[in-house]
């Protein structure tokens, strides 16, 4: 029988940090596989190697959250995520915060990459 996936819910996020399922995590966070770990906030393939190097059962695509203002990540973390199979979407990360939300509730397969604001 498969195993039912109880991906974490984003509550609140601001004030450097966020709160994912009654838990306060400071600074920039990755979600994958359904689990919450620190994050570099670095938009680098080197501090997404995880998102890259999961099953694709695991992932399919990754939201990034730049923080307040919408920045675009470099070319070289585009172009790894597309040898690699996976999708891209960036966002603000209220807006990230949002579809990761929506996405994850829905059964999707979906990594995210949040940067705090403040």
């Amino acid at each position: 029988m498969a195993e039912l996936r109880q991906p974490p819910a984003i509550e609140a996020f601001g004030r450097g940090g966020f709160r994912i399922e009654g838990h306060r995590h400071e600074g920039p966070v990755l979600i994958l596989a359904d689990q919450v770990t620190d994050w570099s906030g670095e938009g680098t393939a080197e501090s997404v190697a995880a998102v890259l190097a999961a099953p694709r059962a695991d992932v399919e695509f990754l939201i990034l959250g730049t923080g307040a203002r919408l920045q675009p990540p470099p070319a070289a973390l585009r172009e790894a995520l597309r040898l690699a199979g996976l999708g891209l979407e960036v966002l603000t990360t209220a807006e990230a915060a949002r579809l990761y939300n929506l996405l994850a509730r829905d059964g999707r397969r979906v990594a995210a990459a949040l940067r705090p604001v403040e």
